[in-house]
């Protein structure tokens, strides 16, 4: 349990309870604290080198945001990534990264097409090394690059305020339920699209890619329960 937490830079401007929200909250989007993982106060305050008090209320704090939930007599666990979860955050997703991925067809300049390039035979390489840590940080720097070529702000500005639960969804398909040679696959697909100037295609080919992942998700969920 909360491994990879560290002690807390006491130097930091931000208020402690802040910079233990943060570092929770990070460790919960990245998958080191897993789904139904409890939240041990006193272990947290010692790996972390502080008091209760402000772990306490960093808990509560994430409880609001959705990501802890509070069981009777069990105290304080990681909340559960549920079906409706799944499908509501990546219904939206297909639809924005589709608009997202038709207006970069047509947008996109040579500089950026030679970057999303260099991301789909880097995410390539790591699919090759088996390296997963990796594979989540270069298909991020690839969706987030479709999304700053689609040179439309409010479309970026509603995917951010999805970005924390997205990436969450994303650590956990790439860890341990995709395919990632599949996945190579519709990235260098979605590329070829965007090179060639088809918004149709390019559009049909990123909904489908965030289907596939909203798919094997609420299948494995499922067969879960």
């Amino acid at each position: 349990m909360a491994g990879k937490l560290s002690k807390i830079n006491l130097n930091n401007y931000k208020p402690l309870r802040e910079v233990i929200f943060d570092s929770l909250r990070q460790a919960i989007i990245m998958g080191e604290l897993k789904p139904g993982e409890r939240l041990m106060e006193i272990q947290f305050a010692e790996k972390m080198g502080v008091s209760r008090t402000p772990v306490r209320e960093a808990i509560r704090k994430l409880e609001l945001e959705g990501l802890v939930v509070m069981i009777p007599r069990k105290g304080a666990h990681v909340a559960e990534l549920s079906v409706k979860d799944i499908i509501d955050v990546l219904e939206i997703r297909s639809s924005l990264d589709g608009l997202a991925t038709r207006l970069a067809a047509q947008r996109i300049n040579k500089d950026e097409l030679k970057e999303l390039k260099n991301l789909v035979d880097q995410f390539a390489q790591y699919m090759e090394k088996n390296n997963v840590q990796g594979l989540i940080k270069k298909d991020v720097e690839f969706h987030d690059l479709i999304y700053k070529a689609s040179r439309n702000d409010k479309l970026m500005q509603i995917a951010t305020n999805l970005k924390d639960q997205v990436h969450r969804f994303r650590v956990v398909y790439l860890k341990d339920y995709s395919s990632p040679k599949e996945l190579v696959k519709e990235h260098q697909d979605i590329y070829k699209a965007i090179e060639r100037n088809d918004g149709d295609i390019a559009e049909t080919l990123a909904t489908i890619h965030i289907r596939n992942q909203q798919d094997t998700m609420i299948t494995f969920y499922s067969s879960k329960k």
